[in-house]
């Protein structure tokens, strides 16, 4: 499905996150799979951990909010590897407070890291893809990118950013050959939500009876959208929204 084409996915460091799910999925679509992540040390034991499958997987150390970072990561793609066909923009952060409890720096921080990331991404990666004809970006936003959620306002900002600004590239370089979509997970059982839970256990039988289908999402029913979003299936699709919330917001 994904054969010869190589990708980056970010924030794929954590074994129950999302990015991990998404280059796994990649990975055994045929894909040359690229992790990166802060933590450096952590994507290499994910990628070891896929090249023990006897799949093609590398990791790289990489600030998101540093535009010499994305230089330096898709650089050192581009020399190993020859150029990049999928972008997936998953990098980010949760800061949950009120207003009123939200200093301009836990703004700022969700912002950089959720927003401006991906215009720093989706800037430095276009001339690779549409060097190669064309290719596929993917940016995580999220449901909070749709629908307001009290005590999200940073998060929701950031995400309803990423949502926008996904759908104005799309327009800016489709007849570049370069499609732009958005992914819009729920409440996915990552290694986030899992520690939340373990925080507040009672909140685990509230969650799921919130959600029509009746649990919370896996890590990789968010990774097959965006594996569908990567390959020639979806050759047509550009500036659209996709929700994987097992019908939270169809409420």
């Amino acid at each position: 499905m994904l054969s010869g084409k190589i990708a980056l996915v970010t924030g794929a460091a954590s074994q129950a996150g999302l990015g991990f799910a998404t280059a796994r999925k990649l990975a055994r679509a045929g894909a040359q799979v690229w992790l990166s992540d802060l933590a450096g040390a952590a994507a290499t034991e994910r990628a070891a951990a896929l090249c023990a499958e006897g799949l093609a997987a590398h990791a790289l150390p990489h600030d998101v909010t540093s535009e010499a970072s994305w230089a330096e990561v898709l650089g050192a793609i581009t020399a190993e590897s020859g150029g990049l066909d999928v972008l997936v923009n998953n990098a980010g952060i949760a800061v949950l407070h009120a207003t009123p409890e939200l200093t301009p720096m836990d703004w700022q921080r969700q912002i950089d890291v959720n927003l401006t990331s991906v215009y720093l991404g989706c800037r430095a990666a276009l001339p690779l893809l549409q060097a190669r004809g064309g290719g596929a970006i993917i940016n995580l936003s999220s449901v909070a990118g749709l629908v307001g959620i009290a005590g999200a306002s940073a998060y929701a900002a950031s995400k309803g950013g990423v949502r926008l600004y996904s759908k104005s590239l799309a327009i800016e370089v489709a007849r570049t050959g370069v499609r732009v979509n958005s992914v819009h997970p729920g409440v996915i059982w990552t290694e986030m939500q899992q520690v939340a839970i373990r925080d507040n256990p009672a909140q685990y039988d509230a969650i799921n009876a919130a959600i029509p289908m009746g649990r919370m999402g896996e890590p990789d029913d968010i990774a097959e959208m965006i594996t569908f979003l990567a390959g020639d299936g979806a050759r047509y699709i550009t500036g659209a929204e996709f929700v994987v919330d097992g019908g939270l917001t169809a409420q």
